[in-house]
């Protein structure tokens, strides 16, 4: 099959690429440095406010109903039977450590339900607060589904504990019919996986029901659609419910792709699949070449194909500074064909992101940790949130009742936004203040981790709730740290920058004269090859005669 699918597709998939444009990276516990279990997500969505959510463990009467909302848009769907006993989630892992993330995939439309009642947002936090682990929380993830109807379109989950990794990939069965047809993998322990936005299961082992669960009519209900008529073992749950398209491949695939290139010696070998030379998927998983830490995976999420086949930071369209992103919608028409922008990990719509950490060899209590960010995963800072704490930082909530169009100075979420958005438009020429600090505030929350948790181990033995509150505070007292640092570096940008020159600095301070007025500023201009690409383009126009 040659590069250029349909392009008539890319409209489409550009839409559900903006909307949802998710990205999870996964390591097994034998692919890591430490031994943990480490997956990552990133919530990409125009119109997402980036915060931190927190769940507080309850109990409640036999018989207590919770109302359920969508989580994209507030919307309300239904009621549900409540937990009698709820767990506490901090953002997107809960108290035993259990993790999930997620990717839309979309796939077949027909196949969205809208009398379901749980969305796949509700069914994460849901989830969340009823399993201990990943195993467990399958079971209640396909469980509510089938009782009370999936609202939501095709979804990848990650499903994670400290032991395990699963993906679980589900599709409901259309309008009015109640349940979904679902196939979940285990990652193996020595390998990495992802996904982003397209379907990735294709045949799995139906016997192993060790490492793979699945829904009884996953099979036949894809007979009785028509999506699917050969032989059971070479049912492919992405080819039948998630055809690919020049999107899926593209703008999805892609991302899935770089990871594995950056971590693996297979780039070559699979880059003709996601440049449309070949149909033969990229596996699920691999081994990687090395092991992998947290913060390889917290870099890794910041990737803008940097050096590989797909960079976009050296082309036309990343401008005099070489900005490694595009603005939105990802296609586009000259005339009367279509074009589009590449879609990386890193991208400017993210609400927030995280790498979770988890640890076996730990109490649950210090063994979780969500390194958590708001805004665009390149340009944030990742600040360790406990899965014990028992309150979010207030910096990551909708402090002053911030919203994604009420901007706050108290807000992370802004705050972050404001910097990023100074330094996009002359990227090349700023971001190297920004990473600086960045790198700062990362290594020492990294290098205060091991002491930070030996003193939380030592409370943790005579009284777990003294260890929870220094756990708590130490989550707050690093997610504040970070917010005043980010609203400095802002201040500092703002000055150091300002009309589009440089001021001139030594020793860390602003330069001043002789008679203590500031020294002459720096007039950068624009980068040589932009100046020839400038000329070629308009002339003799600003010829100097």
């Amino acid at each position: 099959m040659k590069k250029r699918i349909l392009l008539s597709a890319v409209m489409l998939l550009a839409a559900l690429a903006n909307t949802f444009a998710c990205t999870n990276l996964i390591v097994g516990k034998n692919a890591s440095a430490d031994g943990s279990t480490i997956v990552s997500y990133s919530a990409d969505s125009y119109g997402l406010f980036g915060e931190l959510y927190h769940y507080p463990a309850a109990t409640y009467p036999e018989g207590t109903m919770m109302k359920v909302h969508e989580w994209d848009t507030g919307k309300y769907l239904g009621e549900i039977e409540q937990a009698r006993r709820t767990y506490n989630v901090i953002g997107n892992m809960n108290e035993f450590q259990l993790t999930i993330g997620e990717t839309t995939f979309g796939g077949r439309p027909e196949l969205t339900d809208s009398t379901g009642i749980i969305d796949y947002g509700s069914l994460i936090y849901i989830t969340l607060q009823r399993a201990r682990t990943a195993r467990e929380a399958i079971k209640v993830m396909t469980d509510l589904v089938q009782q009370y109807g999936y609202y939501s379109s095709g979804e990848s989950f990650t499903i994670a504990d400290p032991n395990e990794i699963w993906i679980m990939e589900m599709i409901g069965k259309g309008p009015g019919i109640r349940g979904a047809v679902w196939v979940a993998v285990r990652v193996p322990d020595d390998c990495i996986s992802a996904h982003a936005n397209q379907a990735r299961i294709h045949r799995f082992d139906m016997n192993d029901k060790d490492n793979c669960i699945y829904s009884p009519d996953v099979v036949s209900f894809a007979r009785e659609r028509g999506y699917f008529n050969g032989v059971n073992k070479e049912f492919s749950f992405a080819e039948a419910y998630a055809p690919l398209d020049f999107g899926a491949r593209r703008f999805c695939e892609a991302r899935v792709w770089s990871y594995f290139n950056r971590f693996t010696d297979r780039g070559n070998e699979f880059l003709p699949y996601i440049e449309g030379d070949t149909d033969e998927p990229m596996p699920l998983f691999v081994r990687p070449n090395r092991k992998i830490s947290v913060q390889d995976v917290k870099d890794m999420m910041r990737d803008h194909y940097e050096g590989t086949p797909l960079d976009i930071s050296n082309d036309f369209g990343a401008g005099p500074y070489k900005m490694p992103y595009r603005l939105s919608p990802l296609n586009f028409k000259v005339g009367d064909k279509e074009y589009f922008n590449e879609r990386p990990i890193s991208t400017q719509q993210t609400g927030f992101v995280f790498v979770a950490q988890m640890r076996a060899d730990k109490p649950d209590a210090i063994g979780g940790v969500l390194w958590f960010g708001v805004d665009d995963a390149n340009m944030t800072v990742f600040t360790p949130v406990y899965c014990c704490a028992t309150k979010a930082p207030v910096c990551y909530t909708r402090v002053d009742n911030a919203d994604y169009i009420t901007f706050s100075w108290n807000s992370s979420f802004w705050i972050f936004n404001w910097v990023s958005n100074m330094i996009y438009p002359r990227y090349d020429l700023m971001i190297g203040d920004l990473r600086s600090v960045q790198r700062e505030l990362e290594e020492t929350f990294n290098r205060m981790q091991e002491k930070v948790e030996e003193t939380a181990a030592g409370l943790l033995e005579k009284d777990k709730k003294a260890a929870v509150e220094f756990l708590t505070g130490y989550t707050d007292e690093t997610a504040r740290k970070t917010l005043d640092t980010w609203k400095e570096l802002g201040t500092f940008l703002i000055v150091k920058y300002n009309d589009g020159v440089v001021k001139r600095m030594k020793d860390g301070v602003f330069e001043r004269n002789s008679i203590g007025q500031p020294a002459t500023v720096i007039r950068p201009g624009y980068p040589k090859e932009f100046l020839e690409e400038y000329v070629k383009r308009t002339g003799d126009r600003y010829l100097v005669k």
